[in-house]
């Protein structure tokens, strides 16, 4: 059955630990449009959800960094991270080993994806799943894109994973919600924490919702390092959307620099026909 729904959104930890500390207009709307998202996933009928994320060293470490890797396990658990800091509740979250199987297998066939039995979620998927399905009932298949440890997963690359991904959706029975989570710009961790750089944020959203896969692909790890620090090498994950839906345009819902989220906050939704 075709792919129902995809898009992507921000999953900064500060989104859930720091809420209270955030202008609460602009915290609203962006609370709105994660709610927005909710509703077209379940709107769409989807039975499984695939969470293309980054993860940030909590289960692939520079020891074992694959360039992609997807879960096989009938549960996961998250957050990794102290529930009061992320102020997200500890979970259990279910999963769907066989359709996993079935999407790695035909995932493979075009590109090469390690698999993981055993996954603890850190926020870079609590996040989204505490707006996209906070009663934990819809099956998660998780995706790691090797955003973190250089060298990096080529953006061409992540951009065919996205199209190997589709093409195993749309050969499963089942209906199935796509989204990519990451940042844009951001410099977590560091003394720059807090900057966000609208400008390249709204650039580079423009050519996502446009689908303009030439210049999401001319990006360089070096021209994003600079504008968009190295949080910014999570427009992996949106790039792997994109070419899950290449042809389709998308549509912003919200996007705002939050300093205190420490990151430029994104809630958008792409074409799936």
């Amino acid at each position: 059955m075709p792919l129902v729904f995809a898009g992507v959104c921000s999953h900064a930890p500060g989104i859930t630990g720091r809420s209270e500390r955030a202008d609460p207009g602009v915290r609203d709307r962006l609370y709105d449009n994660f709610d927005r998202m909710r509703r077209a996933i379940e709107e769409s009928g989807a039975e499984a959800l695939v969470v293309v994320g980054a993860e940030h060293f909590a289960n692939f470490f520079m020891n074992n960094m694959p360039a992609f890797c997807m879960g096989m396990a009938d549960r996961y658990e998250g957050p990794i991270e102290d529930e009061e800091w992320l102020g997200i509740d500890h979970a259990d979250i279910p999963g769907n080993p066989d359709l996993s199987r079935r999407l790695i297998e035909r995932v493979m066939e075009d590109v090469d994806v390690a698999y993981a039995e055993e996954w603890k979620f850190d926020h870079g998927i609590m996040v989204p799943l505490h707006f996209l399905t906070p009663r934990y009932d819809l099956p998660v298949i998780p995706v790691n894109v090797n955003c973190q440890g250089p060298p990096l997963t080529p953006l061409h690359r992540a951009w065919e994973f996205g199209k190997a991904l589709r093409s195993a959706c749309d050969a499963a029975p089942e209906r199935i919600a796509v989204i990519g989570t990451g940042g844009i710009s951001h410099w977590p961790a560091t003394p720059d924490s807090g900057r966000i750089n609208e400008k390249w944020d709204r650039e580079f959203l423009d050519h996502l919702i446009n689908n303009r896969r030439d210049r999401l692909l001319a990006y360089t790890d070096g021209d994003v390092y600079r504008e968009a620090g190295q949080g910014g090498f999570e427009i992996r994950t949106f790039i792997a959307v994109a070419g899950a839906t290449d042809g389709a345009t998308g549509e912003l819902w919200f996007y705002a620099p939050i300093p205190i989220f420490a990151v430029g906050c994104t809630v958008a939704v792409m074409g799936v026909n």
